[in-house]
């Protein structure tokens, strides 16, 4: 593209700090260097038309973790660790709630649930068995008991007779709150240039340059905040990891409420506009989901319908409305990767499915590594 003088002067001249990725993340680091840095130009670079990945995707689940999901994590992580995990998601949460109102992102706090089919019997044995421990673990984080356990008053299908209920859980309207970051950043004097893509980045002394797909410029300082999409630009253990939702058309009468959670929080629904908003099913291909490739397949897709019509909506008529996927970013532990690579370039990437939670704590970080 040959960029006017006035184009580069603007958007590409004497930038202080380049964010890659306008995601939650990316967001809220600007947010957090414009309070630092009053005087600082700052600019985000995009390569979607709106924020892509996982931000303005995901299913606006405002949790931490269901019970058998927490203990799942207690095989790879330690009971401080996995503490932890649940603390920097709870306040990861209150600030994203501070920030923007909880009337600009519909947060209600509705509970959240987590059901058990049939089939899995077991595995509710060993959470109702562990259930006060975990409890007691997360007191001093939420000052009472998390999880309870509730009857199936919603009258779902192939599951056991009792769910496990989180009083803490709630939801969001993604795009209000997506929107509603946008319109701060932007308010703030930061500037947001989309469908743009960093092709490489070379440091030099006491700047970087950025290489995109239009043009080469010089910043400061560059952060990187595209999460599972992190490894196509530095070196770093980040996996894709896709996950697939559909949202049915409006259902008149709709009487389900809240989160809900199955197998081991591989699968998700909740309410959203009289629909029903469902995802998941990574874990029936976990290799082909490991993609960068925003689509959806047929076996992840039926899964997802079978549940709707067996479970979820076994005596309602529906129709699915939308499909879409989005890329979160994982790795082989719980672990947030939130480091300076070197003197001028930094990043904040594998938040392992916990974006909402996690986002902006992470962006408030990332500002903080930098002097």
């Amino acid at each position: 593209m040959n960029l006017s003088y006035w184009e580069i002067k603007t958007w590409f001249s004497q930038v202080d700090f380049c964010i890659v990725g306008s995601g939650i993340v990316g967001l809220s680091c600007a947010l957090e260097l414009r309070k630092r840095f009053p005087r600082a130009k700052i600019v985000i670079l995009e390569k979607g038309v709106l924020p892509q990945g996982a931000s303005s995707k995901n299913a606006g689940f405002a949790c931490f973790g269901s019970l058998s999901e927490l203990l799942d994590d207690l095989k790879e992580h330690s009971f401080d660790d996995v503490f932890n995990l649940v603390k920097r998601r709870s306040d990861g949460l209150k600030l994203l709630r501070r920030t923007l109102g909880d009337q600009a992102i519909n947060y209600q706090q509705l509970g959240g649930y987590e059901l058990f089919l049939d089939k899995d019997a077991d595995l509710l044995e060993d959470c109702l068995s562990k259930k006060e421990a975990i409890n007691n673990l997360l007191n001093p984080i939420f000052g009472d008991s998390v999880f309870s356990l509730k009857s199936n008053s919603f009258n779902f299908k192939k599951i056991k007779t009792h769910y496990i209920f989180n009083q803490f859980e709630g939801q969001i309207d993604t795009g209000k709150m997506i929107e509603a970051l946008l319109h701060k950043v932007l308010s703030n004097g930061v500037k947001i240039i989309n469908s743009i893509h960093v092709k490489d980045f070379v440091e030099m002394n006491q700047s970087v340059k950025v290489i995109t797909n239009i043009n080469e410029f010089s910043t400061a300082k560059l952060i990187i905040a595209t999460n599972g999409f992190a490894s196509q630009l530095i070196n770093v253990p980040v996996r894709p990891a896709r996950a697939q939702v559909l949202i049915t058309e409006p259902i008149r009468d709709l009487h389900i409420k809240g989160t809900f959670h199955l197998d081991r929080g591989y699968y998700y629904f909740r309410n959203i506009d009289n629909r029903i908003l469902l995802g998941g099913g990574r874990h029936l291909d976990f290799t082909g989901e490991q993609t960068t490739v925003f689509d959806q397949t047929k076996k992840i897709q039926e899964a997802l319908e079978a549940l709707l019509k067996t479970v979820i909506l076994p005596e309602t008529s529906f129709e699915i409305a939308h499909r879409w996927s989005g890329i979160m970013g994982v790795g082989n532990q719980k672990k947030v990767m939130v480091k300076a690579l070197s003197n001028n370039v930094y990043c904040g990437v594998r938040l392992g499915g916990m974006g909402v939670a996690i986002g902006s704590s992470i962006g408030q970080e990332l500002s903080n590594l930098i002097e």
